[in-house]
């Protein structure tokens, strides 16, 4: 049955592979990266690996990110080997580059048909196979198995939403899951997920999210520029998802920037552009990060349209509204500005970072409104009151400072696999 599954599923890959080519050269419109090594795509690569492989899969801009404490660590340990590093989407093959330049290799991770996935792993032979958090490709595991490259599952994650939708094909997950070598989970709730659908080996060693540092300089510079405003506060939208910028905007109406200053900082970098006009066209005074720096006294709103510099706008907060929470995206990275001491406020939707945003409630760190309009509200109340601020900031980075280690946690197991491992 599973085969039969996996040769369908295999069809309708290669039936959709004309849109994704299509999909990739209209984003390329406005990401010139997206047009950029698409031989990658079907595994077609030059200049093989001269040393051990150690491969790690980070599909987009929040896995690269948590990748990197456990990817450094890998690279400490076994300073002979070559670190491969995967990605799917611009954001995240930026990111990568950012973070290593030169010390890994990056490339696009293969379309998820067999002789892609046959002419990748044959040509960078890896060691070990590092994918991250949810990132479970049916073809893709199945050819691991078959050159006898072990698959670990790290920083695992598994909403319910997203349980469901693998247990509705539980012909291609079951095998799949059941192939990995070892999940390190997130938590409880994670593994319990994760055994359901097949997975074995499955332990709880926390999120590696928690381990990332924010960058000092960046970090430093925030500071510099709040100092700029004075006694101005700052309230943040960060990592903003379609439809949020526009349901948050409406909910502080005529509040809008009266006394403080909007940063907006869009997720995809796709949606500079758009944001700028939807705030523009409110007749609100824009500024724009990429060209004027902070602004001035009349700036309303000031559009983070930079990559890289999270730590910058966190540092330069009063209050964060957490992107993805407002409307159904599930949440980006709340642990982030936690770590930074800024007290955040959570929208409905937050499955994909479900226990950091209760223990950050039950902390104290965080609070949660049921839609856009409760959210601008518990904002404003924090931007207002300074002492719950601080107390909050406070609460936050003990959080963070308790959940570390997830790092060397996951590292053994992923190292104890490599060692076992051979060439294929």
């Amino acid at each position: 049955m599973s085969t039969l599954a996996r040769a369908a599923y295999t069809l309708v890959v290669w039936l959709a592979l004309p849109f994704a080519l299509l999909r990739l050269l209209l984003r390329a419109r406005r990401e010139p990266r997206y047009r950029q090594h698409v031989r990658e795509r079907f595994g077609i690569h030059s200049q093989p690996a001269d040393r051990p492989v150690i491969w790690v899969h980070a599909v987009s801009l929040g896995e690269a990110r948590a990748s990197l404490p456990l990817a450094r660590a890998l690279l400490a340990r076994h300073p002979d080997a070559m670190l491969l590093a995967t990605c799917m989407t611009a954001a995240g093959r930026e990111a990568l580059e950012q973070a290593w330049g030169r010390d890994a290799r990056i490339v696009w991770l293969p379309w998820d048909t067999p002789s892609a996935v046959r002419r990748f792993l044959a040509f960078f032979r890896p060691r070990l196979a590092v994918l991250m958090e949810t990132e479970v490709w049916f073809n893709l595991v199945a050819g691991c198995k078959a050159h006898g490259v072990p698959v670990v599952l790290a920083n695992a994650r598994m909403s319910e939403k997203s349980a469901h939708g693998y247990a509705m094909f539980g012909a291609l997950s079951t095998p799949a899951f059941s192939a990995l070598d070892a999940v390190c989970a997130q938590g409880e709730a994670d593994a319990r997920r994760l055994r359901a659908l097949g997975a074995r080996s499955v332990e709880v060693h926390g999120n590696l999210k928690f381990d990332l540092l924010p960058d000092s300089a960046k970090a430093a510079e925030g500071a510099r520029l709040k100092r700029l405003l004075g006694v101005r506060p700052v309230l943040l939208a960060a990592s903003t998802r379609e439809g949020e910028e526009a349901a948050l905007l409406d909910a502080l109406g005529q509040r809008a920037a009266k006394g403080h200053l909007l940063v907006i900082v869009p997720r995809h970098p796709r949606r500079f552009d758009e944001v700028a006009d939807l705030v523009t066209r409110r007749g609100l005074a824009l500024a724009r990060r990429s060209a004027a720096g902070e602004g001035n006294a009349q700036t309303e709103v000031l559009l983070g349209d930079t990559m890289g510099e999270m730590a910058l706008y966190f540092a330069l907060a009063d209050v964060v509204v957490m992107g993805g929470s407002v409307l159904a995206y599930g949440s980006q990275n709340l642990i982030e500005p936690l770590a930074q001491g800024v007290p955040v406020v959570l929208g409905p939707s937050d499955y994909n970072f479900s226990e950091a945003s209760v223990a950050a409630r039950e902390a104290g760190a965080a609070v949660q409104a049921v839609d856009a309009a409760g959210v601008i509200d518990a904002a404003l109340s924090l931007l207002a009151d300074e002492p719950r601020r601080r107390h909050m900031g406070q609460a936050g980075m003990a959080l963070c400072a308790a959940h570390r280690g997830a790092t060397a946690r996951q590292l053994e197991v992923i190292d104890a696999l490599y060692q076992r491992s051979s060439p294929s």
